[in-house]
C-alpha cells in the first residue's frame, strides 16, 4: 500500500505531519529533548523495536530534525536536536498542555515545566506575536497565504 505524500501538499500542517505524523516520532523527539540521546536509552525508554527505532531515527535525521554524533569508534551515535528539531519540541509542549487538560485524569500531569527566565512552574500559552494577546483557534480567521494551492 502506498502512503500519501503529505510533504507534497500545500498545507503546513500536512508537511509537518510528513516529518512527525507517525506516532513514534514525537515520542523519540521528546526523549532526545529529555536527555535520552543514545539509541539504547531511547529504545529502553520507549520499549520500541530496534528496527522501528532505526527507521524513525533515520527519518528524523534525514529531515534535519535530529543530528547524529559519533561517541565512540564502533561507531555508535547519540542524537542531538537541531534548531529545526527544537522548534518541533515547542509544538510538543503545546500538545502536552492539551494532554494535561483532557487526558491526565485525577492524578494530574506527569511532567511540569519550570521556566528558566523566572523560575516558576508554568504552562505553554499561545500568544499573538504582534499584540501579545492569547491566540487560539476561535481567535483567528484563515486566509490564503502566498503558498496556497491555486
Amino acid at each position: 500500500m502506498q502512503r500519501t505524500d503529505f510533504g507534497a501538499m500545500a498545507c503546513s500542517i500536512a508537511r509537518t505531519l510528513d516529518v512527525i505524523g507517525e506516532p513514534w516520532s514525537p515520542l523519540i523527539l521528546r526523549d532526545v529533548w529529555a536527555g535520552f540521546t543514545r539509541f539504547e536509552q531511547i529504545q529502553a525508554d520507549l520499549d520500541i523495536s530496534r528496527k522501528v527505532l532505526t527507521e524513525r531515527l533515520n527519518h528524523l535525521v534525514g529531515h534535519g530534525v535530529l543530528e547524529r554524533k559519533a561517541y565512540d569508534r564502533r561507531p555508535r551515535y547519540e542524537y542531538i536536536l537541531t534548531e529545526k528539531g527544537a522548534e518541533l519540541v515547542d509544538l510538543l509542549m503545546v500538545m502536552k498542555g492539551w494532554g494535561d487538560k483532557w487526558r491526565a485524569g485525577e492524578t494530574g500531569p506527569p511532567v511540569l515545566y519550570r521556566h528558566h527566565a523566572c523560575g516558576e512552574i508554568s504552562d505553554v500559552d499561545l500568544r499573538c506575536d504582534h499584540c501579545g494577546k492569547p491566540m487560539h483557534a476561535t481567535d483567528v480567521d484563515l486566509l490564503p497565504g502566498p503558498g496556497a494551492a491555486v
